[in-house]
């Protein structure tokens, strides 16, 4: 799912909910980018239009949290 809240500062909180097997080279490659390895794999990356932009890619394979700076 990806995240719509253009404005959100902060950290996103990304998981790999769904296998990359059966899905075109460049979906796997952003995957890849974003840092996650396995099936249900996390990481925290920072809030930027780049992220936002890989996120976007494939939106269907992910599940993203905003982590809001306090």
């Amino acid at each position: 799912m990806a995240v719509k809240d253009k404005k959100a500062k902060g950290e996103l909180r990304i998981k790999l909910v769904r296998s990359v097997i059966g899905y075109p080279k460049n979906q796997r490659e952003v995957v890849k980018g974003l840092g996650l390895r396995k099936l249900n794999s996390e990481v925290l990356r920072k809030d930027s239009p780049e992220i936002r932009g890989m996120i976007n890619k494939i939106p269907h394979l992910l599940k993203v949290e905003v982590l809001e700076k306090k």
